[in-house]
């Protein structure tokens, strides 16, 4: 991993004793990612580094903690909550804004492409800062409803058995992923 990428390190294995702050250290690392893509929209120096190790991390750590989330979290705390939680909504809410988030990922993604290929910060590309701040901004608000109501929620309604099969399918997933991309973990 280069130096630029570590900006995003964390909690880096979820283990049933720290899962959640597993999540919460993902959530950190989100954040940084987009007070990065913010930068990046501000400046005009291209930061061929700094671009490179935001299209691994969207493309990477970014997509397996949604795909933990819909997969694995989400249908777990639906079955675990009690009614009076009322948590059918904020998921599916969360839900909805995981599909926007792939949408502005995606132009986000294309931006930091086209720097890289052209070699020239964003605001050099037609609509690049407009797409970096659109994502980042996206990804602000739903981390905030994450950390202000799922964590807790999961906190309060998951067993220790509950988080010891999240935390095997999370490795998992992650050993997976290492296996079939050697070289990009």
């Amino acid at each position: 991993m280069n130096t630029h990428a570590r900006q995003y390190e964390g909690a880096r294995r979820p283990t049933p004793h720290d899962l959640l702050d597993f999540i919460l250290a993902e959530h950190l690392n989100h954040r940084r990612m987009c007070r990065t893509l913010q930068r990046l929209a501000e400046t005009d120096e291209f930061d061929a580094a700094s671009i490179t190790a935001l299209l691994d991390f969207i493309r990477f750590d970014l997509t397996l903690h949604v795909i933990d989330e819909e997969e694995d979290i989400f249908p777990l705390l639906r079955s675990r909550c009690e009614p009076e939680d009322e948590v059918d909504e904020v998921l599916n809410r969360l839900t909805v804004e995981h599909t926007t988030d792939k949408e502005l990922s995606v132009r986000a993604r294309d931006v930091l492409n086209a720097c890289l290929i052209l070699r020239k910060p964003p605001r050099s590309i037609i609509g690049g800062v407009d797409a970096l701040l659109a994502f980042a901004q996206h990804e602000l608000r739903h981390l905030t409803l994450e950390n202000a109501v799922i964590v807790p929620l999961a906190r309060r309604r998951l067993s220790q058995e509950d988080l010891t099969l999240l935390s095997e399918k999370l490795l998992a997933r992650r050993a997976r992923v290492s296996a079939s991309s050697p070289g990009e973990h």
